[in-house]
């Protein structure tokens, strides 16, 4: 099963970057730098991309198999139009007991805050399983109209 389809962005130009990641914790930089370069630093999504990918690169390393010796892939489209600007990132990675769980962590906890970041800044986020791969999604949306942006 896929991830739904990506928010449609009437008349948007869009571009997909895709790579390939050993599962180890230095690879956390190196998937946020593919984000980063992929939207441009004076892109009005970066900050949040950059933040919520290295939450999901880091979840990939340390709560599923691609920590131990695997890999993670991700994947980074953005879509542009006059009106909308959509950005959406995959990390796939592989695959873990469980599925994904988005939980409440006390204030003194020092981990446990990735999915609820994603789910509190993201337009929408999901997960799919499917033949031992977890793909977990975001999708962050910024309106040109509503930020005050002449076009």
């Amino acid at each position: 099963m896929a991830p739904p389809d990506f928010h449609s962005v009437d008349g948007g130009d869009s571009r997909d970057l895709v790579a390939r990641l050993p599962g180890v914790p230095s690879q956390v930089a190196r998937a946020r730098g593919l984000v980063t370069a992929a939207l441009g630093r004076d892109h009005p999504l970066y900050d949040d991309a950059a933040l919520l990918t290295s939450e999901l690169a880091t979840n990939a390393i340390l709560h599923t198999r691609s920590g131990a010796g695997g890999s993670f892939t991700v994947t980074v489209s953005s879509t542009v139009s006059s009106s909308e600007t959509a950005v959406r990132v995959l990390v796939s990675d592989a695959g873990s007991d469980g599925p994904p769980c988005v939980c409440r962590t006390s204030a003194q906890s020092t981990s446990g805050r990735g999915l609820p970041l994603i789910e509190a800044l993201s337009h929408r986020w999901g997960f799919t399983r499917e033949d031992g791969t977890t793909t977990v999604w975001f999708e962050l949306l910024w309106s040109h109209l509503s930020a005050g942006v002449a076009v």
